[in-house]
């Protein structure tokens, strides 16, 4: 019996074949030790949805290391097509040169390991994940595949995880923001955040 992927678990390791500025390189789960990542799944290169998260994710790419975190996009196609696909233009339906890696589960073993196989389709649908320091699974999203994703949620969840990571006796409330006020999860201590809430 396959294990439930939850969060809270550590996230399954893998070993694969990526492509990292042009080059095919062996890049490891266990190796972005230390820092925050984001890893998500993707259909299908040369396809419509999915260059623009990648493009998306690549041009902002800058905000998610200021936060010392790395991002990995997976598809179930070859380090061939990665490869293609990155040395085609972006106006004829390529990505152009991104700045982080294209992971290739061409036997779709990390798609199965994460839940995000459609085994029909035999592709990964949308999934996203956000694994902490210590390996550990924070968040884990999954779209259907004719709809895309958010960076900008994407780096507000990423940022309320560091948050209470950081200040452990706070929680996040609804829609937090970076500066928003948290609060304690204690009934009597709770109850200066709802004051301030509360509608007059």
């Amino acid at each position: 019996m396959t294990e439930v992927l939850r969060v809270g678990q550590p996230a399954p390791d893998f070993t694969a074949t990526a492509i990292v500025d042009q080059s095919f390189q062996t890049v490891k789960l266990s190796t972005y030790r230390g820092k925050y990542l984001v890893l998500f799944f993707y259909p299908l290169d040369f396809t419509f949805v999915c260059p623009t998260e990648i493009i998306a994710f690549s041009d902002r790419h800058s905000e998610f290391t200021a936060l010392d975190t790395e991002v990995l996009g997976i598809s179930v196609d070859s380090e061939f097509s990665h490869l293609a696909w990155i040395q085609t233009e972006r106006k004829m339906g390529g990505i152009g040169n991104i700045n982080y890696p294209l992971v290739s589960d061409l036997k779709k073993e990390i798609s199965q390991a994460y839940n995000v196989l459609e085994p029909d389709a035999g592709i990964a649908l949308r999934g996203l994940f956000i694994i902490d320091r210590e390996g550990i699974l924070q968040y884990a999203t999954v779209n259907n595949l004719s709809f895309g994703r958010s960076v900008d949620e994407t780096l507000r969840v990423l940022k309320a995880i560091r948050h209470v990571q950081s200040h452990p006796n706070e929680v996040c409330p609804v829609d937090w923001q970076e500066g928003d006020k948290t609060m304690i999860p204690d009934p009597e201590k709770a109850k200066t955040y709802f004051e301030t809430v509360a509608e007059p």
